[in-house]
């Protein structure tokens, strides 16, 4: 018995601690650009032509108190089109994801990037036109 509460008491830390080290989590920066260079966005898009064929979204995360992990979600119009799941290694790391896109796409877009745990911690609205 003495072995079973340990071990609850065990995950129940465990537990508490990822998510506070999530609640520190944040996007510094965030943007959608049309291109990388240096591990930074070489511009900065709100809006943009809906056949230049393919897209970054870079983002700068801070706090994380141990690696783990970040998710853009990609959404045309309030449809998910695509998800990737990126690693942060430090408490201040600079990843990107991109997406192709089709000329029929015009229209509203976000970026949605969520914590390991699946919060959205930030949005990044841009429209294709």
């Amino acid at each position: 018995m003495k072995k079973i509460l340990t071990l609850v008491l065990f995950v129940v830390a465990v537990a508490t601690m990822s998510s506070v080290h999530a609640a520190d989590l944040r996007v510094a920066d965030g943007t959608i650009t049309s291109a990388i260079k240096n591990q930074l966005p070489v511009d900065r898009i709100e809006s943009y032509r809906a056949d230049f064929g393919k897209l970054f979204c870079f983002t700068r995360i801070v706090g994380a108190q141990e690696d783990t992990e970040v998710t853009h979600v990609w959404y045309y119009q309030d449809a998910e089109l695509a998800r990737v799941t990126l690693p942060v290694r430090s408490s201040d790391w600079r990843t990107y994801s991109s997406k192709r896109f089709l000329p029929q796409w015009a229209g509203q877009w976000k970026v949605a990037v969520l914590d390991e745990e699946g919060s959205e911690i930030a949005v990044i609205p841009f429209l294709l036109e």
